[in-house]
């Protein structure tokens, strides 16, 4: 999308949280409801003009956002006057499931995508013998009793660079599937377990089938120590089915200067180096 060149842009970064309930996901799609289509929308009615957005990463539909980081180029004489007040109207464009938690300027070399040093992503699951109505698009729910310390041993296995290919999804475009895990937990609180991931980047559906297989040990079915003959076959087909899209939770994006989280409930003018 090209943008009106005789405007003098500002490039911002805003720190989005949503609803996956609401959306096909955060790229634009033909004929389904995104993230990215309605932050678009809003951004280009209130500068008169087009404008284009790039994200940390990209979510399926389904999966929620805790503190997703985009960039945008806008005008930079309306935003200099408030970016409050910018903020603000952008927020009273978006639809339901969607709000613009904080938002910054920055250097125009900064990239949502490019310049991200680490994404990370949170996955909840709700062990109860009985769902949850209030948390039925929030976690996945599994009745058995889940080993949280069995699924942790299996995780630790998962650390430091290896070749994923076994937790890619089929007709995944990237040209390696090796990657960098650089933390990954798995920690129960009352009903809930949560799985915290952080990489230097994620295949498609990584982080979803990285649960599905966690939980095939808290079950019983596999041995913790499975693990490394899984990711040395790296063979899709043997492991685990993926989870369920409603657990999963884009939660930060890292960058040199601040993360995605940093900037929840900033509102700064003056431009910041990433």
């Amino acid at each position: 999308m090209e943008l009106d060149a005789s405007i003098n842009t500002q490039r911002i970064a805003m720190v989005i949280e949503f609803d996956g309930r609401f959306f096909h996901g955060w790229q634009r799609q033909d004929n389904a409801i995104t993230v990215q289509e309605v932050l678009e929308k809003a951004l280009s009615k209130i500068e008169g003009c087009r404008r284009s957005t790039m994200a940390s990463g990209r979510t399926d539909a389904g999966v929620h956002a805790e503190a997703m980081l985009v960039h945008a180029d806008i005008s930079k004489s309306r935003w200099q006057r408030s970016a409050r007040a910018y903020t603000q109207g952008v927020n009273q464009l978006l639809p339901d499931g969607v709000v613009v938690m904080g938002v910054c300027a920055v250097e125009n070399d900064f990239h949502a995508r490019f310049s991200c040093l680490e994404r990370r992503y949170c996955y909840k699951i709700w062990n109860r013998s009985t769902p949850s109505v209030l948390s039925a698009w929030r976690h996945w729910w599994m009745p058995r009793t889940l080993d949280v310390k069995a699924m942790q041993q299996a995780a630790d296995y998962m650390l430091g660079v290896h070749d994923f290919g076994a937790f890619q999804a089929t007709g995944c475009q990237s040209h390696s599937a090796v990657r960098d895990i650089r933390y990954l937990t798995v920690r129960q609180q009352g009903w809930e377990v949560r799985i915290d991931v952080h990489a230097d980047g994620f295949l498609y559906h990584m982080v979803r089938n990285i649960v599905g297989n966690l939980v095939q040990v808290g079950t019983g079915k596999w041995q913790a120590d499975y693990m490394p003959e899984l990711m040395q076959q790296k063979n899709r087909a043997i492991a685990a089915a993926t989870a369920p899209a409603q657990g999963l939770y884009f939660s930060d994006a890292v960058y040199p200067a601040f993360s995605a989280r940093d900037l929840i409930g900033k509102e700064n003018n003056n431009a910041i180096e990433a």
